[in-house]
């Protein structure tokens, strides 16, 4: 699964399969606003928060319109 494909969708819209593959990554949300919600979609991924920076950038997109966070792993009982 190429973390490309995850760019444009909305967090929600993860599978669990991809939610567990993923866990771990950074990825880069816009910031809250109403227009953006109830859905904000995925603008970049990478291992670190400096390499979401990077991907932003290389869109063309300014980092200080997003919010940076960790994929959290699924939860399990």
């Amino acid at each position: 699964m190429n973390q490309e494909r995850l760019i444009g969708r909305p967090l929600e819209s993860l599978t669990l399969a991809e939610r567990w593959k993923w866990a771990g990554k950074w990825v880069a949300l816009e910031l809250y606003s109403p227009q953006t919600l109830p859905l904000r979609n995925i603008e970049a991924i990478g291992a670190t928060a400096a390499e979401c920076v990077a991907g932003l950038k290389q869109r063309g997109l300014d980092p200080e319109r997003y919010e940076l966070q960790p994929l959290a792993q699924p939860y399990q009982p």
